[in-house]
């Protein structure tokens, strides 16, 4: 149980941190707040899926290219494909998958363009109604609605 515990423990910051961003995206009623939540939220999912996506021992999914001495073109580049190009036994080699990479930046710029347009939202609700608490919203808009002064 310990071991197990002790192998997974980057794990334990990530669950404190998407937490403590959902916490904050419930427990406040200030929209500025609440953004930071969603944003430390996002963030804590990030590094989840990045964490379960590291491969130990695994080498980045580059081909190798090695240049032939005997080349008749003026050094063209050769790619070694495992045993049929270096004449020897074939080698087991670990590739690490790019694609959740690729995702976490595309999520990354989501999430960037997300929180812009909401700080942008923020704004004018602040020009608005003069406030960005939940509850004085709500009593505001109510006001509005049905013209009592509030």
């Amino acid at each position: 149980m310990l071991d197990m515990l002790l192998e997974r423990f980057n794990y334990i910051p990530i669950l404190i941190l998407m937490m403590t961003g959902l916490y904050v995206v419930f427990a406040t009623g200030n929209l500025v707040k609440r953004l930071v939540g969603l944003s430390l939220f996002q963030t804590s999912v990030c590094l989840f899926y990045i964490n379960m996506a590291k491969v130990f021992g695994g080498q980045p999914p580059i081909v190798a290219e090695h240049h032939a001495p005997d080349a008749g073109d003026h050094g063209a580049a050769v790619v070694e494909h495992g045993a049929a190009a270096a004449g020897h036994a074939a080698e087991a080699v670990i590739y690490a998958n790019p694609l959740p990479h690729v995702l976490i930046l595309t999520a990354i710029v989501v999430g960037v363009a997300t929180l812009s347009v909401g700080l942008a939202l923020v704004v004018r609700i602040r020009e608005a109604y003069g406030v960005i608490e939940d509850d004085a919203l709500n009593t505001a808009d109510y006001s509005r609605e049905t013209g009592a002064a509030g």
